[in-house]
């Protein structure tokens, strides 16, 4: 649906974070006289009382009856379409939209898709890949839009002038099925991986990998980009899409830290300033994208030794009383904890774990603990009891420390009485979301870099943002 066809109708907002903010300006620039209703907590009401607008009406309860009120309510991306408000609504006729769905009705071209749109959704490494697949574009010359859920809501770049010649966009699991609603294909869409998370949101882990599927299976890219290690990616069938695959021999794919393209090896990585192995993985999907965009990928992959690694990625903050802080705060399962810990193997290590409980198990991580435990975990946050509990026997088993900890500062503290005076890494590494003490994990991530002693101004911007 595009914006002008909201002209007339009973539309509303639902949210107002910077996703809902952007909505409501790219809706009134183009339709300045539309009666709109905001759906917002108090403090937000207060804030948009503050535009003055006379066509805004806001309130403070969204049941069920008052969404059903409405033909259309454009929601923001963190509210599940899943709650039972939602699906009563739903019932009732309402259609629920996000700005993502807008933004591509917005670009499609006569044969239905929308132009040079390179979209990148996973689990774990989505950002860092869709960053370096707009750093790659840039290095040949391409004017680039890194847009999306790293930072950068569509609706804010809706129509640039000049516009860029392609578009970088990272899709959570909360926009995939934007896309698909929209009406509108994707030029390319790349999966990484799929592992449990955000199933508070999605209900259930089923519809989770349903809903961030929709990207390929519903929205139909012209190519899906897909990586062949991943199980679940590896037994889909696209139809309706040209269908290219990374790790694979094939394809490009790693042997060791040497990146190959099929038998020829093209580049070491194990210098690349790429956190993790996972991430050099996924420079493979950034070279499979540029190839189905019809670019020159063996000449572009050295570029990637001049990329700018992001902030709260497993950043390294530096050295502080001989322990090095690391910054991973963007890690929000278990899974994305033990790809940290594997990229300190061998040095003395004290994990912070703990935050906001999305019912995600543990198990696996604490089997992994049997095998290659740190020197020392520190539970917090409203989930840490209960990781404390599964990993207590384990501590007396094979010997780490294990502490707990109220909150972050104590968390930090507990850290360092582990390490003692003998150097170390204090990693940042939640394993879980940042709600309830902390906005996001930007802001998670900042508090952890003043109490470490480092200026969390200069560790939070992201490199690249924006149109360029």
């Amino acid at each position: 649906m595009r914006i002008s066809q909201l002209e007339g109708r009973r539309v509303a907002l639902w949210g107002w974070g910077r996703e809902g903010r952007a909505a409501y300006h790219a809706l009134r620039a183009r339709l300045p006289a539309q009666a709109l209703t905001l759906f917002c907590n108090d403090a937000e009401a207060a804030e948009a009382r503050a535009l003055g607008d006379a066509r805004l009406a806001l309130e403070t309860q969204a049941d069920a009856a008052r969404l059903a009120a409405f033909e259309v309510v454009v929601k923001s991306p963190g509210i599940s379409p899943y709650r039972p408000e939602a699906q009563a609504a739903a019932a009732r006729g309402t259609r629920f939209l996000g700005g993502t769905a807008l933004w591509f009705a917005e670009h499609g071209g006569a044969d239905g898709i929308a132009a040079r749109t390179l979209c990148v959704t996973g689990t774990k490494g989505k950002s860092t890949t869709t960053a370096l697949l707009a750093h790659l574009l840039r290095a040949a010359g391409h004017r680039t839009a890194l847009a999306g859920n790293i930072g950068l809501p569509l609706l804010e770049v809706l129509a640039p002038q000049p516009a860029p010649e392609y578009w970088a966009i990272e899709l959570s699991s909360y926009q995939t099925g934007d896309v698909a609603d929209s009406g509108v294909r994707p030029d390319i869409a790349a999966v990484l991986n799929l592992f449990p998370e955000h199933l508070d949101w999605h209900g259930s882990q089923e519809r989770y990998v349903a809903d961030k599927l929709r990207l390929v299976t519903d929205a139909r890219p012209r190519v899906a980009v897909l990586n062949a290690a991943d199980p679940v990616l590896a037994a889909l069938d696209l139809p309706g899409s040209q269908v290219r695959w990374f790790g694979r021999e094939d394809g490009w794919h790693l042997r060791g830290d040497v990146l190959h393209r099929g038998d020829e090896p093209v580049l070491d990585t194990a210098p690349l300033p790429l956190p993790g192995r996972h991430n050099r993985g996924n420079l493979c999907a950034v070279l499979t994208v540029l190839e189905a965009a019809g670019l020159d990928a063996r000449a572009l992959a050295p570029h990637a030794a001049t990329f700018r690694p992001l902030p709260h990625r497993l950043q390294t903050l530096g050295v502080r009383d001989g322990l090095t802080y690391v910054n991973d705060s963007i890690s929000t399962t278990p899974h994305a904890s033990l790809a940290a810990l594997d990229c300190f193997r061998g040095r003395r290590v004290a994990l912070l774990v703990g935050g906001h409980d999305r019912g995600l198990p543990w198990d696996g991580f604490a089997e992994a603990m049997r095998r290659h435990a740190p020197h020392a975990i520190v539970t917090m946050g409203q989930n840490g009891p209960r990781i404390h509990a599964l990993l207590e026997p384990l501590a007396r088993e094979c010997g780490f420390v294990l502490a707990a900890a109220d909150d972050l500062a104590q968390a930090l503290r507990a850290a360092r009485a582990a390490l003692g005076g003998e150097g170390g890494v204090v990693l940042l590494s939640p394993g879980a979301p940042s709600f309830g003490p902390y906005r996001d994990y930007v802001a998670r991530g900042r508090h952890f870099a003043e109490l470490a002693g480092f200026d969390p101004d200069a560790i939070s911007a992201i490199p690249g943002l924006g149109i360029a």
